[in-house]
């Protein structure tokens, strides 16, 4: 699929509105169909964009998907609609009523800003990413706020904005790409940018160095369910702030410099933080409000021996701290009847599939534990326990 015109003519329109919630297993008999009355590659692009929808579904909700139109790359690095739109209403808090978004993609941001009521000059170089931007905002009913255009994002002049949101491809022909300067644009250009501009919002892989975030930049790292998602750098805002803001909600943990936390013993209740605050390095913020301190210096696993309620973090109560081993994880959930088991890990090697299944080879009852495979004060340990269901966490059920 290279080009979406004939998807937007009412024949295509048409075809999409038939094939619309085709299941893989009938898209063979579907086309078949379809091709007695229309062009094979007509019919072709429908179900190829019917499948991209219902992918999509999962980031901007069944009812926008559905008229949205979608590349396959578009739909793998749009943003969620959730995190659009809270970045969005940041952008809307500060008094911003015009933004410049460069690198634009299929027009996700550009969507969420729009709606925040805010001006938006849409740039991405691609024709066909361009063009799905374009079909998105008019598809939404969006097109008298969003102004998208096919150029190089280098070359716009962001003066007359407000603001500036660049999302560069983070992505090439081998996969991720993590070096913030083999971003297209690079991550220097878009500082450049960001600097020129009142306010401005870059986003960022989640793994980026702290040493890489500029000194002028408040830097955010945000969690969509317990997922993270994606960092922000922010101007014109608060210089060498740090935040991790978990969605939804917002509910946002502001760095305050602390030291780390103290290593101590394994105490009845461990707690996991949310991974926005893990890489925000804001654990140690999260284990001063539950009076708590690390099983180990190099693991983001607080311990504590009551349980609090806490907005960013899951708790867990600990019944067993075991050596590691595999014949006395099965010799315990034999004995405790358990026939649900969910392992977790940070500092082990041992990947959860092989152990769940070494470790439980068949369900042996009605009970349900959590291992945790981890190191305490350097060594392989397993620390076994369940949910602690009346502390609100970003797992928690």
């Amino acid at each position: 699929m290279n080009d979406l015109a004939p998807l937007l003519t009412p024949e295509g329109r048409a075809l999409l509105d038939e094939v619309r919630g085709t299941a893989p297993a009938d898209e063979l008999a579907v086309a078949t169909r379809l091709r007695r009355g229309h062009p094979a590659g007509l019919v072709s692009a429908a179900l190829g964009q019917a499948r991209l929808r219902q992918r999509a579904a999962a980031k901007f909700g069944a009812e926008d998907a559905e008229r949205m139109f979608f590349t396959p790359n578009g739909v793998e690095q749009s943003t969620r609609a959730s995190v659009a739109a809270y970045r969005a209403e940041r952008l809307r808090a500060l008094g911003v009523t015009s933004v410049a978004d460069l690198c634009c993609g299929i027009g996700g941001d550009a969507i969420a800003l729009a709606r925040a009521g805010i001006r938006v000059l849409a740039v991405d170089r691609d024709p066909l990413t361009a063009a799905a931007a374009r079909a998105n905002a008019d598809a939404l009913g969006l097109a008298g706020l969003i102004d998208v255009r096919e150029a190089d994002v280098t070359e716009v002049d962001t003066a007359p904005y407000d603001a500036v949101f660049v999302d560069p491809a983070r992505r090439g022909g081998r996969g991720r790409i993590f070096d913030p300067e083999a971003y297209s644009p690079p991550l220097s250009w878009a500082v450049r940018a960001a600097l020129e501009a009142p306010h401005a919002a870059l986003k960022v892989a989640p793994g980026i160095p702290h040493e890489a975030v500029p000194a002028e930049a408040e830097a955010e790292w945000i969690s969509d369910g317990g997922d993270v998602k994606e960092a922000v750098l922010w101007f014109g805002t608060a210089p060498g702030a740090v935040r991790a803001t978990l969605l939804p909600g917002p509910r946002t943990l502001l760095g305050r410099g602390l030291p780390d936390p103290e290593v101590r013993s394994v105490g009845r209740y461990l707690y996991e933080p949310d991974g926005a605050v893990i890489r925000a390095h804001l654990v140690a913020e999260a284990a001063e409000e539950l009076d708590g301190g690390l099983i180990d210096p190099t693991i983001a696993y607080v311990t504590a021996d009551a349980l609090r309620e806490t907005l960013y973090a899951t708790a867990y109560e600990i019944t067993d701290q075991l050596p590691f081993g595999v014949k006395k994880l099965k010799a315990l959930l034999r004995e405790r009847e358990v026939g649900i088991l969910t392992v977790k890990k940070r500092g082990s090697a041992v990947e959860p599939e092989e152990l769940r299944r070494k470790a439980l080879p068949k369900p042996q009852g009605p009970h349900s534990v959590t291992v945790f495979l981890t190191r305490v004060a350097g060594a392989p340990t397993m620390l076994i326990g369940a949910p602690a269901r009346a502390v609100t966490g970003a797992g928690a059920s």
